[in-house]
């Protein structure tokens, strides 16, 4: 819940979220332990973090963006149900206490608001891509001017064409001149979503990976004070219920929460200690890292499942570079996609690599990467005034989620965000080009 968080986030202040550590922040505002389910979290202008002026003489003119759906609903049915079924069998039974059947009655209302509706954007994911398009417009007012062209994709999934719409919709309340083309096709699916899905060995890779984080689960998850606080008859529960199942599912339901206006007035955390939350969010911290950034434990490839988003957002780039126009393409996918792109692209640690996953989560945090409605935006420079067709006098500068990413290139000054398009054109490309035997086993 997102007022509940905000009241813990006061009750933290004067730990920032660069000085206080993992837990600090996690415990601080539980909202981050949601994982891959944290909801956007600048819903205020205030929260953002300050963006570093264009070199002087020099204006934004194009955007090339690849952006994560909104907040949804879960995306697996089991999720809301299995919590209520474990539930309803010690309520049959007559084990249930108070705190149980309080349980058992919030889950039963949250599951059936979700009839129907699995995997959909919800009201708090359209809100999040209206918002990201209004600052676009304000922080590149040049890119969104007189008949720009606006060059929409989304993957197949209806909640990614949803979150393209209402950013779309956003854009043409500000301009009603803009030129907007949107589609959404399987032709795109190779670069836009499923690129992954054509990577056999990879595929391959991650199941290979489920035997570590499920081991890590089954080792670390201890359901039992959890299942007991619910209970009359602890031993009856412990022969008879799948706590592991109950406590893993309704922490998602939990987490899930914060994407929904609706839920506003639901808090599922206080059936947790601090340490369970910690716990919980650092599994699903290692869960997506081991399988889908740029770990040993997949031999170090999920990156480059994504290599043909990278090179369709170098082609849009060069494009708009030649045609002189300015513009944007908006890519809008998911997480799955945006991870990894973000590894292959290098931006800030997100690159990060160690075998040691108990101690993952001191380095990398899944929640400062893709929480629902997360963003690359890779926004090109030119001379003012300038129609220019050559890549040699363009800057460019990426930010993910709004922050000015660091690149893995020299930068036009100490401190500064910003480089030359050539450079990191020419750093990526090559980094493309390397031989890499896909059959081989790591």
């Amino acid at each position: 819940m997102k007022h509940l968080a905000f009241v813990l986030m006061v009750a933290v202040a004067g730990l920032s979220l660069t000085a206080a550590t993992p837990q600090q922040q996690v415990v601080g505002n539980f909202d981050r332990s949601a994982s891959n389910h944290y909801a956007y979290p600048y819903p205020a202008d205030d929260q953002l973090p300050a963006l570093t002026a264009a070199p002087a003489g020099y204006e934004a003119f194009y955007i090339d963006h690849y952006g994560r759906h909104g907040s949804r609903w879960l995306t697996n049915r089991k999720t809301y149900d299995s919590p209520v079924k474990i539930l309803q069998q010690a309520h049959d039974a007559g084990k249930l206490n108070g705190q149980g059947k309080r349980l058992l009655r919030v889950l039963t209302r949250v599951r059936d608001a979700a009839r129907n509706r699995v995997g959909d954007l919800s009201d708090v994911g359209a809100e999040q891509h209206r918002q990201i398009a209004d600052r676009m417009v304000r922080n590149f007012p040049n890119v969104f001017e007189g008949e720009a062209r606006i060059d929409a994709r989304s993957t197949v999934v209806i909640r990614c064409i949803l979150s393209m719409q209402n950013e779309t919709m956003t854009l043409r309340q500000h301009n009603p001149r803009l030129h907007i083309t949107t589609d959404a096709s399987y032709h795109d699916m190779y670069y836009m979503g499923w690129g992954y899905g054509e990577d056999t060995l990879a595929n391959s890779l991650r199941k290979r990976v489920d035997a570590i984080t499920n081991a890590l689960y089954q080792q670390h998850v201890q359901p039992h004070r959890f299942v007991d606080q619910l209970v009359t008859d602890t031993a009856w529960a412990h022969a008879n219920l799948d706590g592991h199942w109950l406590m893993r599912n309704t922490f998602d339901v939990a987490g899930s929460l914060q994407g929904h206006h609706q839920f506003d007035d639901i808090n599922l955390y206080h059936y947790f200690t601090n340490d369970e939350i910690f716990e919980l969010w650092r599994l699903k911290n290692i869960y997506w890292y081991a399988h889908w950034a740029n770990a040993p434990a997949n031999g170090n490839r999920m990156p480059y499942i994504e290599r043909a988003l990278l090179r369709n957002m170098i082609a849009s780039a060069d494009s708009a570079i030649a045609s002189g126009q300015h513009g944007a393409s908006l890519r809008f996918g998911h997480e799955t996609c945006l991870l990894p792109l973000a590894c292959l692209m290098e931006l800030d640690q997100v690159n990060y690599s160690c075998d040691d996953l108990e101690h993952l989560h001191e380095q990398w945090q899944d929640y400062n990467i893709f929480p629902k409605g997360c963003n690359i935006q890779m926004v090109l420079y030119r001379p003012i005034g300038s129609k220019a067709n050559s890549e040699d006098n363009i800057l460019v500068k990426v930010l993910l989620n709004e922050h000015e990413a660091t690149l893995p290139v020299p930068t036009i000054g100490e401190g500064s965000p910003y480089c030359r398009y050539s450079d990191l054109k020419r750093y990526y490309e090559q980094k493309l080009a390397r031989t890499i035997d896909w059959s081989a086993q790591p």
